[in-house]
C-alpha cells in the first residue's frame, strides 16, 4: 500500500513539474497545491518560496554551489537564478533525450552532448557524434522530445593522434616556502608531467586532497604504491603525497597529502585567484544561454579561454567503456600534454574580485577532423557520483 501510495506521489509531483514548466502562473499553483491536498514538506520539496518569488514564465534553478565563508570549506550553499520556464522544460528535455541515446547506444554511437540555446530562444539541442548507421538514429530519435533538435554528426579516423603542439616547456612552482600549494602547476608521477588540480573535498570524511589526472599514471593508478611529487624550479622535487583513491572513468586521483604540505584553492595566476565553489549541470547551462566562457590554467600551455560547446556529455571515444558527466568547451590547442589535471572554471559573478567557480576537470582533447574542444568530467558529476567538490 505505501509504495502504490509513493507512486501516486510522484506522478503527481511530475504533473505538477510538467506544468510548471510550460509556465503554470502562481495564483493556478498555489490552487493546485491546496485542492491536491499536499502537505507543506512536498511544498518546499517543489521550491515553492523560490517558485513563487520568480516572475509569471519564469521559474528558479540552482547554479552553483558555494562557500558562504571563503575559510570555511564546509558552508556551501546553492545558488539561485530565475530563468525562462520554456527555457528550462527544453533544456530538462535534451538531457533525457542525451540520456535515452546512451542508454540505447545504437551501433556507431560514440558519443553526445546537450547544447543549451539562448533565453530568447527557449531551445536546446543534442549533439550525436557517429561512426555509422546516419539513418538509423534519424529515423529512432528526432523528433522525439518536442522543442529539441538532434544534431547528428559522422567521425571518422578517431584512432589517428596527431599531436601538433610542440615547444612548450612545463610551468614548475618557483619555490615551495608556503605549506599551500597552488594549482596549474606542473606536478609528477612516477610515470609523466600533469597539472595539479585544486584542493578536492570529501564532506563524507572531511579529508581534504591533492588531485590530478589518472591517466598520468602508469597503467592504471596503483593506492598502494603509488605517489605525487612535485617539481620545483632550480631545486629537488618534493614530494606531495600517495594516492588514496583512483577513479579511473572520471580520470582523477585523490591524493592524500603528506605532513608538509596541502592543496590549495588558489590557482597559479599572474592575479590572485581564489576557488569559492563549483557549478551545477544547470549552472553550466546557463553560462552557455549567456555565451560565457570558461578558462583554465594548464602547467604547459598556461592560460586560456574558449566557449563551451556541450555539457552532460557522453564519451566512448577512447576506451571500453564511455565517460558521462563531460564538458566539451575551447579548442583542441587549448590543452596538451601535461595540462591534464587542471580545472575550468569562471569567475564568480556574486563574489569578491578574483573569485572563481568551478566547472569540470579538463582530461583530453580531441584528435580527430572535424571536431575540436577539450574535455573532461563535470564538477557535478564528481559531486553527484562520489560526494566530492571543489
Amino acid at each position: 500500500m505505501e509504495n502504490t501510495h509513493t507512486e501516486s506521489l510522484v506522478s503527481r509531483l511530475a504533473t505538477i513539474r510538467d506544468r510548471v514548466e510550460a509556465g503554470m502562473d502562481r495564483r493556478e499553483f498555489l490552487r493546485t497545491l491546496l485542492t491536491g491536498g499536499y502537505a507543506l514538506g512536498v511544498a518546499q520539496f517543489l521550491g515553492v518560496d523560490d517558485f513563487l518569488a520568480a516572475g509569471d514564465g519564469e521559474v528558479p534553478i540552482v547554479t552553483a554551489l558555494v562557500r558562504s565563508d571563503p575559510d570555511d570549506p564546509w558552508s556551501l550553499e546553492e545558488r539561485i537564478r530565475y530563468v525562462p520556464a520554456a527555457w528550462y522544460a527544453a533544456v530538462e528535455k535534451a538531457f533525457e533525450l542525451n540520456e535515452l541515446l546512451a542508454r540505447t547506444a545504437l551501433t556507431g554511437y560514440l558519443g553526445s552532448a546537450v547544447v543549451p540555446g539562448s533565453y530568447t530562444s527557449e531551445t536546446a539541442s543534442v549533439s550525436v557524434g557517429i561512426s555509422s548507421g546516419l539513418g538509423s538514429f534519424r529515423e529512432t530519435f528526432d523528433g522525439l522530445f518536442e522543442g529539441v533538435s538532434l544534431d547528428v554528426e559522422t567521425i571518422i579516423d578517431i584512432e589517428d593522434i596527431d599531436d601538433e603542439h610542440e615547444g612548450f616547456e612545463p610551468r614548475f612552482v618557483d619555490s615551495v616556502s608556503s605549506a599551500d600549494i597552488p594549482s596549474g602547476v606542473a606536478c609528477e608521477t612516477p610515470r609523466s608531467i600533469a597539472t595539479l588540480g585544486p584542493v578536492l573535498y570529501d564532506p563524507n570524511t572531511r579529508e581534504e586532497f591533492f588531485v590530478t589526472a589518472e591517466h598520468a599514471f602508469e597503467d592504471e593508478a596503483d593506492s598502494n604504491g603509488d605517489r605525487l611529487s612535485l617539481p620545483v624550479e632550480g631545486s629537488e622535487t618534493v614530494e606531495l603525497g600517495p594516492v588514496e583513491r583512483a577513479h579511473p572513468i572520471e580520470d582523477i586521483v585523490a591524493v592524500t597529502p603528506a605532513d608538509r604540505y596541502r592543496p590549495s584553492n588558489t590557482i597559479d595566476t599572474p592575479t590572485p585567484t581564489r576557488i569559492r565553489g563549483q557549478f551545477t549541470r544547470l549552472g553550466l547551462a546557463d553560462l552557455i544561454a549567456r555565451d560565457e566562457e570558461l578558462e583554465k590554467v594548464g602547467a604547459v600551455t598556461g592560460h586560456t579561454t574558449g566557449a563551451i560547446q556541450g555539457i552532460d556529455a557522453v564519451t566512448c571515444f577512447t576506451d571500453e567503456f564511455c565517460r558521462r558527466g563531460q564538458i566539451r568547451w575551447g579548442g583542441e590547442m587549448d590543452l596538451t600534454d601535461g595540462d591534464s589535471g587542471s580545472v575550468s572554471y569562471h569567475a564568480d559573478p556574486d563574489g569578491e574580485e578574483g573569485d572563481v567557480l568551478v566547472a569540470g576537470f579538463n582530461n583530453a582533447r580531441t584528435w580527430w577532423p572535424g571536431q575540436s574542444y577539450v574535455w573532461g568530467v563535470g564538477a557535478y558529476e564528481l559531486t553527484e557520483t562520489y560526494g566530492y567538490y571543489f
